[in-house]
């Protein structure tokens, strides 16, 4: 039984003591310097401005554990640096449950000829995007809106669809493959159950229209664990 203040990893932390300066956020270890490379080259140095925002601020308002302090290049960054790889040249991407901009602003720095629209229900979460986003000097390809999926059917016509950490992809078609009018694919990062979580929609992917649905790892070659993602075209 867990004694009050206490989490499943044990003690709470309070984020406000852990969260560091972004000056003092964490930088890409010597393993990490040729993925940073490849996906930021000249835009590394903003990526770690982003790495120094979700290390303080980020941490502080609760869009993510105090835990992931360490590995927020490898597990964060560089996780989702890797979609870029699926992601066509001039694209328009719509991020559904952006969150901390994983991987809205991490594909927005990765990928300069990217028009980003970052898609989050919660006001406190669209506000630090907001100030993220100014401060990356990202505004002109990357706006933040305040909605649900669900009220973005008919606003928006993306080429692609992303999503990390949302929900499972029985519940994700009905949200995301509605936002493609025309013909599009949704991109969203998975983990080991990538294979299940398809066997389990095959009739709501068949319902929206969903086809050529696969598992593929991006990143090999670069990230020491490759990025899983499930793509399912429409069209």
């Amino acid at each position: 039984m867990q004694r009050p203040g206490e989490g499943p990893e044990g003690p709470r932390i309070d984020a406000a003591l852990v969260a560091v300066p972004p000056e003092e956020a964490p930088r890409p270890t010597e393993a990490e310097l040729g993925a940073v490379e490849h996906y930021f080259g000249d835009r590394a140095e903003l990526a770690q401005r982003y790495v120094g925002h979700l290390a303080s601020s980020g941490i502080e308002r609760g869009l993510l554990g105090p835990r992931e302090i360490p590995r927020l290049w490898s597990r964060h960054v560089l996780n989702c640096a890797a979609v870029a790889d699926a992601i066509p040249q001039g694209a328009l991407v719509a991020d559904i449950g952006s969150g901390a901009g994983l991987p809205g602003i991490v594909l927005a720095l990765s990928r300069p000829d990217l028009m980003m629209v970052l898609v989050e229900p919660l006001e406190r979460r669209c506000q630090w995007l907001d100030e993220v986003v100014e401060d990356l000097g990202l505004e002109s390809r990357v706006d933040v809106v305040r909605a649900r999926a669900e009220q973005m059917v008919g606003q928006i016509d993306a080429d692609v669809v992303t999503a990390r950490a949302v929900t499972a992809l029985r519940t994700l078609v009905p949200l995301t493959l509605p936002l493609i009018s025309g013909t599009g694919e949704l991109v969203a990062l998975k983990g080991r159950s990538a294979e299940l979580e398809i066997e389990k929609a095959q009739k709501i992917i068949r319902k929206y229209k969903g086809h050529d649905v696969r598992v593929e790892t991006l990143g090999e070659g670069f990230l020491e664990e490759p990025t899983t993602v499930v793509r399912i075209a429409v069209g």
